[in-house]
């Protein structure tokens, strides 16, 4: 695993009047610090990467659907450079998953309908300076390929 990268299990409460989520508190070990809560989404086979921020973490968890997420950690002096990490996160897994600054990410729908993601991260968005960094989605930077591995 990526330094830095830390997963939580998530547990779907129900009962007869409906179900409940919860995703990241506090008080959970995993957490840092608040910035802002957003939500995004991508339709099947659709790919939005690759990208970093230098002074926040991401905690992401799929909230509909299913989602391929990737990271890279590209940073130098990391235990973990050139490593690559993939999650199949949504309604069959879920679970969050805290991405450290300065590590790529992105991901991929691979559900049959649209896929939501609930992103929390320890920064507000500044629209006049935007705290993100861009490659292509098929950039040779990153060795990653973001076929389908049907088969």
């Amino acid at each position: 695993m990526i330094e830095g990268v830390e997963i939580k299990a998530l547990k779907w409460r129900c009962d007869e009047r409906g179900n409940l989520l919860e995703v990241l508190r506090r008080d959970d070990g995993i957490f840092s610090a608040f910035g802002q809560a957003y939500v995004t989404s991508a339709y099947p086979d659709i790919v939005k990467a690759w990208h970093y921020h230098k002074k926040q973490d991401d905690y992401m968890a799929v909230i509909s659907g299913m989602m391929k997420i990737v990271l890279y950690d590209s940073r130098s002096g990391s235990k973990t450079k050139g490593e690559t990490n993939e999650f199949y996160a949504g309604e069959k897994n879920p679970i969050l998953i805290k991405i450290p600054a300065h590590v790529y990410h992105g991901f991929m729908c691979v559900s049959e309908h649209e896929s939501i993601v609930l992103n929390i991260v320890t920064e507000p968005y500044n629209r006049d300076q935007p705290d993100e960094y861009r490659l292509a989605w098929d950039t040779s930077e990153i060795p990653y390929d973001w076929k389908r591995k049907n088969g």
